[in-house]
């Protein structure tokens, strides 16, 4: 199962070159992110697959790591129209999605806290 792990961060120069540094150094990869400001500090969600080694090295470098949590992660194809027709399904199964961004290897990463099984069974049907 992938996770999401927050990260927030100093709204400055090289703190993002130094999530990368850091995670690289501890042999994570970094499958997906997105990044953006809010309320003055910077909030990064990454995807990785081992998040308390991933949360232990960034802790380390002294950088600050929020929630983590499971993720669906969709292989999608890269045309018009493919990430509406798995949000609708989603959407359509009663369940209020709050994270979304593209992975590596043209994946969609989605996130729901309210209700992680209700996306799973609305995606896989399991």
């Amino acid at each position: 199962m992938a996770t999401d792990l927050t990260v927030y961060l100093e709204d400055r120069p090289g703190t993002l070159a130094q999530v990368g540094e850091v995670l690289g150094g501890a042999g994570i990869n970094i499958e997906g992110a997105c990044g953006f400001p809010a309320d003055g500090r910077g909030v990064l969600h990454v995807l990785v697959t081992d998040a308390g080694t991933a949360r232990e090295a960034l802790s380390g470098a002294g950088l600050e790591c929020g929630e983590e949590r499971e993720v669906e992660v969709v292989s999608v194809v890269d045309q018009p129209g493919e990430m509406g027709r798995h949000l609708r399904r989603i959407a359509d199964a009663g369940v209020n999605v709050d994270l979304v961004y593209l992975a590596t290897g043209t994946r969609l990463v989605i996130g729901s806290s309210g209700d992680p099984e209700g996306l799973r069974r609305a995606l896989h049907g399991t």
